[in-house]
């Protein structure tokens, strides 16, 4: 809002004093609810000034603007300690900070002044002068048109705002009852709460799968316990497939396999006697055919005889 209250400043020439709605409020964020403390965030901050509040700006590096605002706040304040909020134009990050302890009375509270930074409610351009005034201490934000770089003045009203009338620039007072509110930001805060929120999370995680195991438990149980068995098929298969391998055992012993191995044996202990040798053993069906090497003198003995090997014994051929 423009406008000389408490002031006693003229307004700036060619803007508005309409009055507007009240400004928009914060709400609770993904960590809120996942702490489950979205129903203790206060969303109406308190206006409140502090007494050590600095500002300035650093060069914008996506990705990195808060731990860039901390680290640059953490010095001019001289302590990691910090509240801070900043917003981001024309490739700088411009941020207000001030220590924690600053907050000790006021913790609900938040910086009009941080309304008037690039890109907030209040903010117009970098040719004016943003005031603010509360229980006797004033406030102005500008940029110096020389360097373009953001300076924080406050003070007693009576120090600051005869400083502000020599300044040759258009005044705009922040009235805190209409602009944006912008809370104040900490790095300490913020871990403790997702800390908070990653261990409700594993909680509940647990938890829910604790209660999925017990439902499967309790589904194996009844269906083991409760479901009606049909073994007659198993039973019938069972018994097709023990009947099965008795018939192929019993067909196994009643082969000719153990007959024809005596067979073998008998002609080799008679052919040894002569001096023979038993090539060949062929079972052909019903019927058996061998051949074997003897010498020609007992060649009648074992077959016929289809002449000579090359070693001078005879080759005999026999059936069954």
């Amino acid at each position: 809002m423009i406008g000389t209250e408490g002031t006693g400043i003229p307004a700036a020439p060619g803007l508005s004093g309409a009055p507007r709605g009240p400004g928009a409020r914060p709400k609770p964020g993904v960590a809120d609810f996942l702490a489950k403390e979205a129903k203790g965030f206060k969303s109406n901050l308190d206006a409140y000034l502090p007494q050590d509040l600095v500002g300035g700006s650093v060069p914008h590096v996506p990705g990195t603007e808060e731990e860039a605002v901390w680290n640059a706040a953490s010095q001019a304040c001289s302590t990691e300690k910090i509240h801070f909020c900043f917003t981001v134009d024309q490739g700088r990050v411009w941020y207000l900070a001030c220590p924690s302890s600053s907050l000790a009375s006021n913790p609900d509270s938040w910086c009009p002044l941080a309304a008037a930074l690039p890109g907030n409610s209040e903010y117009w351009d970098r040719e004016t002068v943003y005031l603010f005034e509360q229980e006797g201490v004033a406030s102005a934000l500008r940029w110096d048109p020389e360097t373009g770089r953001m300076q924080v003045f406050l003070g007693a009203s009576r120090t600051i705002l005869p400083r502000v009338q020599s300044m040759d620039a258009n005044f705009v007072t922040i009235n805190p009852d209409v602009a944006d509110i912008v809370p104040w930001r900490n790095r300490m805060l913020m871990t403790e709460k997702l800390s908070r929120a990653t261990a409700r999370m594993l909680l509940l995680s647990g938890m829910l799968v604790g209660l999925i195991c017990t439902c499967v438990l309790i589904i194996n149980y009844l269906s083991i316990n409760f479901t009606e068995r049909n073994l007659a098929q198993i039973k019938q298969q069972t018994e097709e497939a023990s009947n099965d391998l008795m018939i192929k055992s019993y067909s196994a012993m009643q082969s000719d396999t153990i007959k024809h191995m005596v067979r073998v044996q008998e002609l080799l202990d008679q052919l040894s006697a002569v001096d023979g040798t038993l090539v060949r053993y062929e079972v052909k069906g019903k019927s058996v055919e061998w051949e074997a090497l003897i010498p020609p003198a007992f060649a009648q003995n074992f077959g016929e005889p289809q002449g000579l090997a090359p070693d001078g014994r005879a080759r005999v051929k026999n059936s069954k």
